[in-house]
């Protein structure tokens, strides 16, 4: 299936780099979100990134506005009428999640396939909201998705074959490897074995074993982890890890993922993480 222009639902963190993803690959993208001042942040954070990258020497300038100038801006569906794609990457509710694909669905063209880059909830449900469930498929990309070389695609109980095969090929045009789970499941692979290690850094902590640093470093240094999993929750978002464990302990019964306390009290402090200027550490920009 040829991918000649796609849509990006959410312009968080995720959003943004998707669109960036899909914009230095040569592919023109619509990033959209509830209004025109979320999504111009976004793209003004993408050029400052880029520019970046200019005064380093790692990029042109003529590339940087090749990229910038690939991303068109909106608020509403109606960019979706002649896309070939269309990604979902705004947080994890699946109430809005299953409502913005209904309403794509009357919009987007017969031939789009709508992914998803839910964490944790399940494809088939989100599917169900639409008329073309064989047409809508997990495509789950790494924070930072400009940087992370991993896509994982999970197929809900209707997924077709030929959308898992082709979102696999948009994977690998996007400078992606994909990775593939067999079946609808929450969190997929990777986030689901992270959650378990990443609930477990934080038990530690709660009890007062060890700092945040001692702990980050203790993974890294003897387990090899690039980054620490305290620093990896606040990379991440506070709320979001804690959204994600409670769907896993939800679904799975499962007490590895049952999030400590701690997580929802820092939440409702606004301690989300790098977002919000303070998680387990403390971030002065």
């Amino acid at each position: 299936m040829e991918f000649n222009k796609a849509m990006v639902v959410g312009a968080g963190t995720m959003g943004a780099g998707i669109a960036q993803l899909f914009a230095q690959s040569g592919i023109p993208v619509t990033l959209t979100d509830q209004t025109e001042e979320i999504v111009t942040k976004a793209v003004a954070g993408l050029e400052k990134r880029l520019a970046r990258r200019v005064d380093q020497g790692k990029m042109s300038a003529g590339d940087k506005d090749a990229i910038i100038g690939r991303i068109a801006r909106g608020t509403g569906y109606g960019a979706a009428s002649d896309v070939d794609v269309v990604v979902e990457a705004i947080f994890e509710d699946m109430a809005i999640k299953k409502k913005i694909l209904a309403a794509l669905d009357e919009t987007a063209p017969e031939h789009a396939i709508f992914a998803s880059n839910t964490t944790s909830l399940s494809i088939s449900e989100m599917a169900a909201a639409t008329s073309r469930p064989e047409k809508v498929v997990g495509m789950h990309f790494f924070n930072p998705p400009v940087v992370m070389k991993l896509v994982e695609i999970m197929p809900g109980i209707g997924t077709a074959p030929e959308t898992v095969e082709a979102i696999a090929g948009l994977a690998k045009k996007l400078g992606k490897q994909p990775v593939h789970a067999r079946f609808d499941s929450p969190a997929g692979i990777g986030s689901r074995v992270l959650a378990g290690t990443l609930n477990e850094a934080v038990e530690v902590f709660a009890q007062g074993l060890a700092s945040a640093e001692d702990i980050d470093a203790a993974m890294k240094l003897g387990c090899g982890m690039p980054m620490g999993p305290l620093e990896l929750i606040d990379l991440i978002g506070v709320d979001i890890h804690l959204a994600k464990t409670e769907t896993l302990y939800r679904e799975l019964g499962d007490q590895r993922y049952r999030p400590n306390f701690l997580l929802k009290k820092m939440m409702r402090a606004g301690h989300l993480g790098r977002k919000s200027g303070r998680g387990f550490y403390t971030y002065e920009d």
